[in-house]
C-alpha cells in the first residue's frame, strides 16, 4: 500500500514555478525580478542576467491571464495580418520591439479573407484593448461597429472612418518613382500589372497613371489586373507573351514579380534584356540572386513602429483626433531592370 501512494505522489503534476520561486532560488525580492522580467529600469545588467537565468533554469513563464486579472488592464494589442504576405510578416516583426518598450504584450491573428471575423473575435477574447489590422480586413459596418469598440490601427490602406487611424505609405509616389526609372532608362512601352482591391492598390493605380501621364505616355497605359499573388503575375505574363511583350512591367507586389519572373524564365523570355521587371515592398526575396528584383521598398519595421504608437496613444490618452501616417518610399535597383533593346 506505502508502495501505491508513493507511485502515485511520484507520479502527481509539478507546481508550475511561479516569480517568487525565482526570486527564492537568488535570493532576491519578488519586486526586483517582476522589474527584470518586465524589462523595466533599475536593475543592473548584472542583476538582469542572473534573474533572467534563474527564470530559465527553473522553467519560468510570465502568467499573463493573472497579470490581466490583477491590473484591470490587459495591456494586449491585437494584431491580425496574413502570414502569405511576407510585407505583413515584416511589419510584426517592427510591432513586437516597440510594443515591449512601451509595456504592451502582442497577440497574433493569422487570417484569410473567408476567416478574418473568426480570427477578429478570438483577438477580442484575448481582451485585446486595440487592433492593428494589416491587409484589406473589414469594410464598412463592420469596422465602424469595431471601431467603436476600441481604437484601430490599418496598416497599408486609409479607410478615413472616425475613430480608425492609418499608417501606411506613399504608393502613388513609389509606383512613381518606378516609372521615373524606368523613362529614365530609355523604356516607352510600360505595363502595370496592380493589386486588385489589396491594400495600396489604388493609389499605385493612380500613381502609375499620374507618372505616365507626366511623361506624355498616356497612348501606352495598361493595367492587367492582379492580386499581390503569384499566380496573379503568372497569369499576366501569359497574357503579355501572347499579346505581345511591352519593354517594362510594374508589378503591384514582389509576389507578383516572382510570378512573372518565373513564367517569362520558362519561356525563354530573358530578364533584363527582352524585358524589365519592376516589384514593390522590397521584402528578402527581391534581394535573393535568382530574382535581384528592382523594387519599391516601404520601410515594414517603420510601420509597424508607428501602428504600435497610434494604438498606444490613443489608450494612454495622449491624442483623440484620427492619425494618418504616410511614409516615403524608396526605389531599389537591382539588376532586373535595363535599357531596352
Amino acid at each position: 500500500m506505502e508502495q501505491v501512494a508513493h507511485h502515485a505522489a511520484d507520479e502527481a503534476p509539478r507546481r508550475r514555478p511561479r516569480m517568487g520561486d525565482v526570486a527564492a532560488h537568488i535570493g532576491v525580492s519578488r519586486q526586483l525580478v517582476s522589474l527584470v522580467l518586465r524589462n523595466a529600469p533599475g536593475p543592473s545588467a548584472e542583476t538582469r542576467e542572473r534573474v533572467l537565468q534563474a527564470a530559465a533554469e527553473l522553467g519560468y513563464h510570465r502568467d499573463t491571464a493573472a497579470q490581466t486579472l490583477r491590473r484591470g488592464r490587459s495591456r494586449h494589442l491585437g494584431v491580425l495580418f496574413s502570414m502569405r504576405q511576407p510585407h505583413d510578416v515584416a511589419v510584426v516583426e517592427g510591432i513586437y520591439p516597440v510594443a515591449e518598450r512601451l509595456g504592451y504584450d502582442i497577440a497574433l491573428g493569422a487570417a484569410s479573407p473567408r476567416d478574418e471575423q473568426r480570427a477578429i473575435d478570438d483577438l477580442l477574447g484575448y481582451r485585446v484593448e486595440a487592433l492593428i489590422l494589416i491587409g484589406p480586413y473589414l469594410e464598412g459596418s463592420a469596422l465602424r461597429h469595431l471601431a467603436g469598440q476600441l481604437p484601430i490601427v490599418e496598416v497599408g490602406r486609409r479607410v478615413g472612418l472616425g475613430g480608425v487611424d492609418s499608417v501606411r505609405t506613399a504608393d502613388d509616389v513609389g509606383i512613381g518613382l518606378a516609372v521615373d526609372h524606368l523613362v529614365e532608362i530609355g523604356h516607352r512601352s510600360i505595363v502595370h500589372v496592380d493589386g486588385g482591391d489589396m491594400p495600396g492598390a489604388e493609389d499605385r493605380r493612380r500613381g502609375y497613371r499620374a507618372a505616365m501621364h507626366r511623361h506624355q505616355l498616356d497612348d501606352h497605359i495598361e493595367v492587367l489586373a492582379g492580386d499581390y499573388t503569384e499566380e496573379s503575375g503568372a497569369r499576366a505574363a501569359r497574357s503579355l507573351l501572347e499579346a505581345g511583350l511591352p519593354t517594362a512591367v510594374l508589378a503591384g507586389n514582389d509576389r507578383c514579380a516572382h510570378g512573372l519572373l518565373t513564367t517569362f524564365s520558362r519561356e525563354g523570355v530573358r530578364i533584363p534584356d527582352d524585358i524589365s521587371v519592376v516589384g514593390y515592398d522590397d521584402s528578402p526575396i527581391a534581394s535573393m540572386s535568382f530574382m535581384d528584383l528592382t523594387t519599391v521598398r516601404q520601410d515594414a519595421a517603420q510601420l509597424g513602429e508607428l501602428a504600435v504608437e497610434a494604438a498606444t496613444h490613443r489608450l494612454d490618452g495622449q491624442r483623440t483626433e484620427d492619425l494618418d501616417a504616410v511614409l516615403e518610399p524608396e526605389l531599389v535597383v537591382r539588376s532586373s531592370t535595363s535599357k531596352p533593346r
